[in-house]
């Protein structure tokens, strides 16, 4: 994204020094509109004197931006994110999630920015499913297949979003050279997000 290619989230601007194509600012779009929305009311939580035995989890899903995974032709045997209810929390675990849309298709093959974009939206999306945030998030693995290609441009691209959503702390993080699931996938992110129960949903 040039100098003068901006987008604003809440009061906050995101501003890249890379050049993007056009997916890319389209992605950049879709990934504001999805941080500028309210996030939706959080699901109800179990009290704490629940007498449920064990930990209370569910598949975590947001079928508009991509799908999920066991509808391909070739099932893949995980869930997108699986929510942990545990007393005091609620504990979501973020598959890795890469660009990828609501058909299962890779989308913007070849174009790194747009497709880190895009894993950063469908991250966002998974998130706000269960009335969360990149604020709650925990802990990121991050998968670049050419690291010492992409490396930068995309430690570029995660310093600019996290500063323009002023997180603080940042979530802790690894960065790691992988073979994806495709050869088209050039990113892909996996996310731990811990969101605090609420007094109405102890209630």
């Amino acid at each position: 994204m040039s100098m003068g290619d901006r987008s604003t989230t809440g009061e906050r601007t995101l501003t890249f020094d890379l050049p993007l194509t056009d997916e890319g600012r389209h992605e950049l779009d879709e990934l504001h509109r999805v941080i500028r929305a309210e996030p939706s009311r959080r699901p109800p939580t179990p009290a704490t004197g629940d007498s449920s035995p064990g930990i209370r989890k569910r598949g975590i899903s947001a079928p508009a931006v991509l799908n999920e995974a066991f509808d391909y032709a070739q099932p893949a045997s995980f869930s997108r994110g699986v929510c942990l209810d545990v007393p005091g929390a609620r504990m979501l675990f973020l598959s890795g999630t890469a660009s990828v849309d609501d058909q299962g298709r890779t989308v913007h093959a070849g174009d790194f920015t747009a497709q880190c974009l895009r894993t950063f939206r469908n991250l966002a999306c998974l998130l706000a499913a269960e009335g969360a945030d990149w604020r709650d998030v925990v802990r990121t693995t991050c998968y670049l297949r050419d690291i010492e290609r992409d490396y930068d441009t995309f430690n570029t691209l995660r310093t600019s979003f996290v500063r323009a959503l002023g997180l603080d702390p940042l979530p802790a993080s690894t960065g790691i050279q992988a073979r994806l699931c495709r050869s088209d996938l050039l990113v892909e992110i996996e996310a731990i997000a811990v969101i605090p129960r609420t007094a109405e949903s102890n209630s």
